[in-house]
């Protein structure tokens, strides 16, 4: 949390800049080195905790923060029941389709997705990810859990 202990404001995410290429080469070599191993599960736990920094009330606010951090275009596909399908795009995501990072998973992005998701709807939930390189997309499931 911010040291005010309030949730972060939407409106930080618009003063913030980076480029693409340093946040790919952090993401996809610096830190999975660094974390060894862990790196899915410790990714996937940062990314739940940076969305419990800020407060969801729609799917729209969720789409915009992933914008916002450069993470690409998501949208929500279909809706069941109990599971929420997104689907993530963009300049990012095609951009990666050639990129030397092979290895490329989104938890941090799943993460992050099933904190929003937990607020907005207010249970627990669990999201999975499946990079379809070819597609140049991203694929989440949410998934409630209670």
């Amino acid at each position: 949390m911010s040291s005010t202990n309030e949730k972060l404001n939407q409106n930080l995410l618009n003063r913030l800049t980076s480029t693409g290429s340093g946040y790919d080469f952090l993401r996809f070599e610096a830190l999975p080195d660094l974390l060894g191993r862990d790196a899915n599960t410790i990714l996937y736990i940062i990314g739940k905790n940076l969305a419990r920094k800020f407060s969801f009330t729609s799917v729209e606010e969720i789409t915009l923060s992933f914008e916002q951090l450069g993470w690409g275009q998501l949208s929500l596909v279909k809706e069941k029941r109990r599971e929420l399908f997104f689907e993530l795009q963009g300049k990012e995501i095609e951009k990666r389709k050639d990129s030397p990072y092979k290895n490329q998973d989104y938890r941090l992005e799943s993460g992050f997705l099933a904190a929003a998701i937990e607020q907005m709807k207010q249970t627990p939930c669990e999201c999975t990810d499946e990079n379809r390189i070819q597609k140049g997309t991203v694929q989440f499931n949410v998934i409630y859990t209670s």
